[in-house]
């Protein structure tokens, strides 16, 4: 999927005003998701997206993994994880939860549906059930 048509999409589904609030919280959400991700799974993630938000996700699992002295990722919360995402798109947190859910719903439909399986188990439950597959095996009854 083109960097355009994620924007636009991110946009629609969060009902955001413009491109650029769109812009801010598709970066801020997938920097966040990037530190909360192992490093090499956030970039398995990355190649897969254009290469601006592949950037921003790439710089982002540096940092974590640099912190962290390791390859595992960061380990926090939904709370965490929406409070990030509200300082680094300027917003508050209800904004940024629906931010992330939109973001996550573009990032579901963009990547490998196999690479989406493991970065859902890659995240704690509170944060997977913003992811669509997450959403929909839920309500089946067919969530792990």
């Amino acid at each position: 999927m083109r960097h355009d048509e994620m924007i636009g999409k991110v946009q629609a589904l969060a009902q955001l005003p413009d491109r650029g609030t769109a812009e801010r919280a598709t970066h801020a959400v997938v920097s966040t998701l990037a530190e909360r991700l192992p490093s090499g799974l956030a970039r398995h993630v990355a190649a897969q997206l254009p290469p601006d938000l592949a950037a921003a996700m790439r710089e982002a699992a540096d940092a974590s993994a640099g912190r962290d002295s390791g390859a595992a990722g960061e380990r926090f919360g939904l709370t965490t994880f929406t409070g990030r995402v509200a300082v680094r798109a300027g917003t508050d947190e209800d904004r940024a939860l629906r931010d992330a859910a939109a973001v996550l719903e573009v990032l579901d439909a963009a990547l490998a549906p196999e690479l989406t399986e493991r970065m859902a188990g890659a995240l704690p439950a509170d944060i997977r059930e913003l992811l669509p597959v997450a959403r929909a095996t839920q309500d089946t009854g067919r969530f792990r």
